[in-house]
């Protein structure tokens, strides 16, 4: 009897053992692992202005929205400290604004952004991590994703192209952007 015992007692840890590890799959593929084919975001600048301090002619300005609970942002952070160090010493200027009630900090290699708390027409963005960039002249030339897809680097960003031909003078105009990607809702979907 006390042979049969240990057996009914080990196959009952082993299958609530099992359950316990399904359950934590099923939440960390629930709240980390999104379905990019889903993930579709319309991101329509307009609404964006500047503070008057910033606005009008100056360097090119970029602002990186960011949610600090977005899993998202992982993706694109490395690809942030990249662009920070080659168009930082180009002139260009970096700018961060944090999603509204949120706490968190970026991380040490992206201490260079300036925070931006108050840019008009902000809370009503769709989705993050995203980017804005404005021209020389002050006008939005850029609002929308870092990229395309699941991840962002390099090779398939469209911010590098966007930063050359600004730097070179010439115009871009892609304010607004429809893309699908690892994105986190921003505001509520009846702002």
């Amino acid at each position: 009897m006390p042979r049969t015992y240990k057996r009914l007692l080990a196959g009952l840890l082993l299958l609530l053992w099992g359950a316990a590890m399904l359950a934590a799959y099923q939440w960390y593929e629930a709240r980390f692992i999104r379905s990019f084919s889903d993930q579709t975001a319309l991101f329509y600048g307009e609404r964006l202005r500047l503070p008057a301090e910033l606005a009008g002619p100056g360097p090119i300005r970029l602002v990186h929205f960011w949610d600090p609970a977005c899993p998202c942002n992982v993706g694109n952070q490395q690809h942030l400290a990249e662009l920070l160090e080659h168009y930082g010493p180009l002139g260009v200027s970096f700018y961060a604004v944090q999603k509204p009630g949120s706490k968190g900090q970026l991380p040490a290699t992206l201490s260079a952004l300036q925070a931006l708390p108050d840019l008009e027409g902000s809370a009503q963005i769709p989705a993050s991590p995203a980017v804005a960039i404005w021209d020389r002249d002050g006008q939005l030339a850029y609002f929308g994703p870092y990229s395309e897809g699941a991840t962002c680097t390099s090779s398939n960003s469209f911010i590098e192209p966007i930063l050359e031909a600004l730097a070179a003078n010439r115009p871009v105009s892609a304010s607004n952007t429809l893309a699908v990607g690892c994105f986190c809702q921003w505001s509520a979907a009846d702002d």
